[in-house]
């Protein structure tokens, strides 16, 4: 969670997503994670690639950088990954995909209106639930080839059964 702590110092507007966001969500770590993944806007790429490289990770040479950046930084025996999928806004205000063959292809509606997720005393901007599942839900069929992993379908459920007894 020191990773997390440390970009959300940063000033830079960016949202948890994938497992850390659940976790965010339930209030709790609920499995090991091997990195942290972030959504931020395409205009702040440069800010954060500077204030990362500067902290001591490297940029990865791929994916794309208009569409992620992916840094990592060796933490004493382990490796800290970082991963900012890179988003846009349209004039209607529709959140899309910044690069890449999925240039212009709309997020989840009401991805980025959740209220800020907390693990003990670490507050982070997260991605809604809602947006969690269907993200989780809808990348296989978004990227052929990417496989539905089981941890995908386990979080599936952790945030289905927390939606059906929190207020929407």
């Amino acid at each position: 969670m020191r990773a997390i702590a440390e970009v959300t110092a940063l000033d830079i507007e960016v949202w948890l997503r994938g497992g850390w966001a659940m976790d965010f969500y339930l209030g709790r770590v609920t499995r090991p994670h091997r990195d942290v993944d972030w959504f931020a806007w395409s205009t702040d790429a440069a800010r954060i690639t500077a204030a990362l490289t500067s902290r001591g990770y490297t940029l990865l040479p791929e994916p794309p950088h208009d569409q992620q950046l992916d840094f990592v930084r060796p933490d004493g025996a382990e490796v800290l990954d970082l991963s900012f999928a890179l988003m846009t806004r349209t004039e209607q205000g529709t959140v899309t995909v910044a690069g890449g063959p999925w240039t212009g292809a709309p997020w989840p509606d009401g991805m980025l209106t959740a209220p800020p997720g907390r693990i003990g005393l670490l507050t982070c901007p997260i991605i809604s639930p809602q947006a969690q599942i269907e993200i989780k839900r809808m990348m296989p069929v978004w990227a052929p080839g990417t496989p539905r992993r089981p941890k995908d379908a386990e979080d599936i459920t952790r945030l289905e059964a927390a939606l059906d007894v929190r207020p929407t």
